[in-house]
């Protein structure tokens, strides 16, 4: 039963694959490791029915160079979406599916001014741009990894276009722009830099489960997918304690910014004890859910909450730590 059930998510992983990714890191462990091609090409399958990791897993994982015990220490695609099922009901989800659910039912931990468009009525977006009078964020209320976020200047676009465009796109969600600190902006200044903390409730208790910053490079957004960089925060100082890694095994770890050269390692997060008691007060009036991760901005003012993933990322979860956390979430299955 186990294998056939292997088999079927193999078949996912075959249909969903970025082949032209796999082929990338193919050529590049053929080149830097000298494995050859050939075992590149059928490893990953093996390794997916065995470990139930996705195919590009195998590279992203470095499996290539580990033992089968440091192996089984890795939750892939499989395990995570197992797991998550189990934490987080999927009758319980749509205050995190939901951008707009999620501000309404969290609105007590949200700083920042927001507007959802109903039924169509973009024109009854034009106040809420006025008012706001800068930046603002169109959103799709179900996206995610940064996908269709844009960023738009009401001083420097007229009011109707962007609306036009909004209506167009189907972006339904408006946000005012968060400032984020002026540390993180002497960081990254491209993009909103934010703190992904995992957390998981036990009862009455909310265990943290990692802590990660996750920071801009030339990108408006800050999701490793879109080629961006996470670092492990001390959960007990709120200082960034390891280099910073991207999803592309081809591109090296950095101890400071590529861009601005600000020092990664060392960087401390400001507001940190704010952004703890926060987060486990904001996981606790989740609770239905029991695993989440959270996405934060701190501004010079404070701390304000972005959103809550209940299927929140294994790769920022692990890649950071440079290690497999699979036994770390077993402890609440």
């Amino acid at each position: 039963m186990k294998i056939f059930k292997r088999i079927i998510y193999l078949g996912y992983y075959i249909k969903t694959t970025d082949w032209a990714q796999f082929r990338k890191f193919i050529r590049y462990v053929n080149k830097e490791k000298k494995i050859s091609k050939f075992r590149l090409w059928v490893f990953p399958f093996i390794a997916s029915v065995k470990y139930n990791i996705s195919l590009l897993e195998y590279f992203l994982f470095r499996f290539w160079e580990k033992s089968a015990d440091e192996r089984k220490q890795w939750a892939g695609t499989g395990f995570i979406y197992e797991y998550q099922l189990i934490m987080n009901p999927k009758q319980h989800r749509q205050t995190l599916l939901n951008k707009v659910e999620f501000l309404k039912h969290n609105a007590q931990f949200i700083s920042h001014r927001w507007f959802s468009v109903i039924n169509n009525d973009f024109e009854s977006l034009r106040t809420f741009l006025e008012v706001v009078n800068g930046k603002v964020v169109l959103k799709n209320v179900v996206g995610n990894c940064g996908k269709g976020v844009q960023i738009v200047d009401s001083f420097v676009e007229k009011i109707e276009d962007i609306i036009t465009f909004a209506r167009n796109n189907n972006l339904t969600l408006v946000e005012e722009y968060i400032y984020q600190h002026k540390d993180l902006m002497r960081l990254s200044p491209t993009g909103l830099n934010t703190v992904r903390i995992f957390t998981q409730t036990v009862g009455d208790q909310v265990v943290i489960l990692g802590c990660r910053l996750r920071i801009s490079v030339n990108s408006t957004v800050d999701n490793l997918a879109a080629g961006n960089m996470a670092a492990v925060i001390d959960e007990k100082t709120g200082i960034v304690t390891q280099s910073a890694v991207y999803s592309d095994i081809t591109k090296k770890t950095e101890i400071e910014h590529p861009v601005t050269k600000t020092a990664i390692v060392g960087f401390q997060i400001p507001f940190w004890n704010e952004i703890i008691e926060k987060v486990k007060a904001i996981a606790l009036y989740n609770k239905e859910n029991r695993s989440i991760g959270w996405d934060i901005a701190v501004t010079d003012s404070g701390v304000d909450f972005i959103e809550g993933n209940h299927d929140w990322c294994k790769l920022v979860y692990q890649l950071p730590a440079g290690k497999g956390l699979r036994y770390e979430l077993l402890k609440y299955v």
